[in-house]
């Protein structure tokens, strides 16, 4: 299994003012799967997505990926891990908006060991036309591309995307989703998506639903829609 959680338990605060937020996640992912994870806003997804991309450190539990233990490894450890096999995709777009399109993918580029080639990277994402723009002459959906891009550019094999369609239009939100089905069936890398799209579901591999820090749901659909087909977005 590529991917492992068990009892991860994270907390903030502390006394009086402790707040839970997850409460013994368990769940797995294969290589190559897409994961949609939801819940409502406060169940615990987002944080649920940083833990396991080493942006935060658990209270207790395990998070494997690919065999590599993250639960107490320290954080010199942790940038490591996210600079080798992660790529993270958000909601806002954090381009750096003086450097053109090309610029804000080669500031990851230079971090990869084995990068993948710009120039068709440009092409399957759809920025060939606009690699000398800067994001200023960008349109919402041609900026999430970007940052797919970015995150993409250093070959991750697990891509962390966080409502990358939330701040998207129907039209857009199913394009960047037909992106990220392509990319996934080309280079076979797995992506872990929340959302707060309910249709966004029936186009992956696995379900994990989350309330108050907990899993209600964990499933693995038998049959798929592709993206083009979803409706409602």
């Amino acid at each position: 299994m590529y991917l492992e959680l068990k009892d991860v338990k994270k907390s903030y605060g502390s006394d009086t003012s402790l707040v839970k937020v997850l409460n013994g996640i368990s769940t797995s992912v294969e290589q190559g799967e897409l994961c949609v994870i939801q819940g409502t806003s406060g169940s615990g997804k987002s944080t649920l997505l940083n833990c396991i991309g080493g942006l935060e450190t658990m209270d207790s539990g395990s998070i494997k990926v690919d065999g590599l233990e993250l639960f107490g490894r320290k954080p010199s450890a942790l940038a490591d891990y996210r600079r080798e096999q992660l790529g993270f995709v958000f909601q806002f777009y954090n381009l750096v908006p003086n450097l053109t399109v090309l610029e804000n993918i080669q500031v990851c580029q230079y971090l990869a060991g084995e990068p993948l080639d710009l120039d068709e990277l440009l092409e399957i994402i759809g920025l060939s036309a606009h690699r000398d723009k800067f994001p200023s002459q960008l349109s919402g959906g041609q900026q999430q591309r970007c940052a797919i891009a970015r995150a993409l550019v250093k070959n991750p094999r697990l891509l962390l995307c966080d409502e990358p369609t939330g701040a998207l239009d129907s039209k857009t939100s199913r394009d960047i989703l037909i992106l990220l089905e392509a990319i996934n069936q080309r280079y076979g890398t797995t992506m872990l998506i929340v959302t707060h799209n309910n249709a966004i579901k029936d186009m992956v591999h696995k379900v994990l639903v989350i309330k108050d820090g907990m899993v209600i749901q964990d499933y693995r659909n038998e049959v798929r829609m592709s993206a083009k087909e979803l409706e409602d977005l």
